[in-house]
């Protein structure tokens, strides 16, 4: 038997809203970014924003396409977001960290789905960071195809919010690149990040707070809050127009994200190769520097918290390590031979930092 309920009239009628839910606000987001949105648009789209499901066409640009699968989020630099009140890069953030590995084996990033969770809905925030995130789009080329806008009142404190994000690229079988190719001997050239990215900042947050900065002091003329919330760089088409103009002779690509430059490059490197790395090679941006002093951070974990100023890598034979480097700073990217691939030695690390 079920025990009794007690069931009371309400002293009124109960709706959605009042339960903290505002469809209205939803819908004037929707509205907002609407030709936010139309921008991402590749020609293969078929339909527009607000169906249950997007389509997309690959029969026209590819023979034998895989597809290339990504979802992440940005971690607790959103709190650093919400904490400055700084909404409208944190979606660039969002797609680098998701494109920027699916470039990784050579793949064309396609499409973008994002979902936002809040609260309570504040309309000009997420336009903000919906805005942000077809910016990041426009700069990966890829099309900003849906997403899903969730109100859950009580589920959140008020003013924070949380971001995932889920990638599709493509590229053609032939065109896979999963470091296979990798050899003793390949030069590994680093290319530069913007600053921390999208990793560490719960560390970073803890540094902030025992070192009782002002955000608005100047490492090197750039505010702190500047160098820290500095987006995370979209690698994807420098990278690619690189792979067209060297087909073949790029060996393996990494992205520097959580595990930093100790263990990312590693994780596409063949068995019984290992890597050296000369720190020597480039110079540790200023933001890194702080981090390191004021937190007292030793070397290592430096290494495989940060990327300490290189957000991607590549490895390729010698030969080609100047043409890549034209390429890409006819792209804008600053890049660096920083090491090399070299036989691993039984019973020592696979990565050695000097």
């Amino acid at each position: 038997m079920f025990p009794d309920i007690a069931v009371t009239a309400p002293d009124e009628a109960l709706s959605y809203r009042a339960a903290g839910v505002d469809i209205d606000a939803g819908n004037a987001v929707v509205e907002r970014i609407k030709p936010l949105v139309a921008k991402t648009f590749r020609p293969e789209v078929m339909g527009g924003l607000g169906g249950f499901g997007a389509l997309f066409d690959l029969a026209k640009k590819y023979r034998e396409p895989v597809l290339v699968s990504g979802t992440d989020g940005v971690g607790t630099k959103l709190k650093l977001a919400q904490q400055l009140n700084r909404h409208d890069t944190i979606g660039i953030d969002l797609v680098g960290m998701c494109v920027n590995d699916v470039l990784v084996q050579g793949a064309e990033p396609l499409f973008f789905l994002d979902y936002f969770a809040t609260g309570k809905l504040d309309v000009e925030t997420t336009v903000a960071v919906v805005g942000g995130i077809a910016k990041g789009c426009e700069m990966a080329g890829c099309a900003l195809v849906g997403g899903e806008t969730a109100e859950m009142p009580d589920m959140y404190p008020p003013g924070e919010y949380d971001l995932a994000g889920f990638n599709v690229g493509a590229v053609e079988k032939s065109d896979i690149i999963d470091g296979g190719a990798i050899r003793d001997g390949d030069v590994i050239l680093g290319v530069a990040s913007s600053g921390p990215h999208s990793n560490g900042f719960s560390l970073i947050r803890k540094i902030v707070e025992r070192a009782g900065s002002r955000f608005d002091m100047k490492l090197d003329g750039v505010a702190l809050a500047d160098a820290l919330m500095a987006p995370t760089t979209i690698y994807v088409k420098p990278i690619l127009a690189l792979l067209r103009a060297q087909p073949g002779r790029i060996h393996g690509m990494a992205h520097i994200t959580g595990g930093g430059l100790l263990e990312n490059i590693i994780r596409v490197v063949p068995e019984g190769l290992g890597l050296t790395i000369d720190s020597s090679t480039w110079r540790l941006p200023a933001v890194f520097e702080w981090l390191q002093r004021e937190g007292k951070v030793p070397r290592e974990e430096m290494w495989r918290t940060f990327n300490c100023g290189i957000g991607f890598t590549l490895m390729l034979a010698s030969d080609d390590v100047a043409g890549a480097r034209d390429e890409l700073a006819r792209s804008g990217l600053a890049s660096w031979a920083i090491g090399k691939v070299v036989a691993a030695q039984r019973g020592q690390p696979r990565v050695y930092i000097s």
